[in-house]
């Protein structure tokens, strides 16, 4: 399909996003800023957007405004969290993943023991039972060997293990939320 000859405003979103973003390195600057560059495409096309995003990062500063997190994620390796004008949380994407686990494991057991005997398994911190089979356990080490061991020691019958970990999402919501909650508690408190 030749677009070369069509107004800009007939092209799909995505050929819409692309001459924006190649109007955007016309002039080969040393900073580039983006703003939301894959709202209304399609999956493919994000997965093109976001290459792109990835290829000029090499030879560009590459500013990506969004609030799509996992788009973040993706493709930067450095995020600002900006809430009512302020930075709120800076870091380099290798430092938040790194604080990404929380201790917390999911486990289903065929032959689930009592939550004493889950303690046992030690490096234990908490057990709360999710349902008859399943368990969220709360270890003092990020892995969870010493529960793996106990299943197999005492033929649990370990069926899942998952680790719980903080997203970039929960990361935004704890710190955008955490002043809304405030306001909140003051003005309660006020009421009183």
């Amino acid at each position: 399909m030749d677009s070369g000859h069509r107004l800009i405003g007939n092209l799909s979103k995505g050929y819409q996003q692309r001459v924006g973003i190649a109007q955007a390195i016309l002039h080969s600057p040393k900073i580039i800023i983006l703003d939301e560059p894959t709202v209304g495409l399609d999956p493919n096309q994000i997965r093109e957007i976001r290459d792109l995003i990835v290829e000029l990062g090499e030879e560009h500063g590459i500013i990506l405004c969004t609030h799509i997190l996992p788009e973040v994620e993706a493709v930067c390796n450095r995020v600002q969290i900006i809430n009512k004008g302020k930075i709120v949380y800076s870091a380099d994407m290798d430092e938040l993943l790194g604080k990404r686990n929380t201790g917390f494991h999911e486990i289903s057991l065929l032959r689930p023991p009592s939550i004493n005997q889950i303690y046992e398994a030690g490096e234990i911190n908490n057990v709360e039972r999710m349902d008859s089979n399943t368990f969220l356990v709360h270890t003092t080490s990020p892995s969870a060997e010493n529960i793996v061991n106990a299943s197999v020691a005492n033929n649990w019958g370990l069926i899942k293990l998952v680790p719980h970990e903080h997203t970039l999402e929960q990361i935004f919501v704890d710190l955008t939320l955490s002043d809304v909650k405030n306001m909140a508690e003051k003005n309660d408190e006020a009421k009183l």
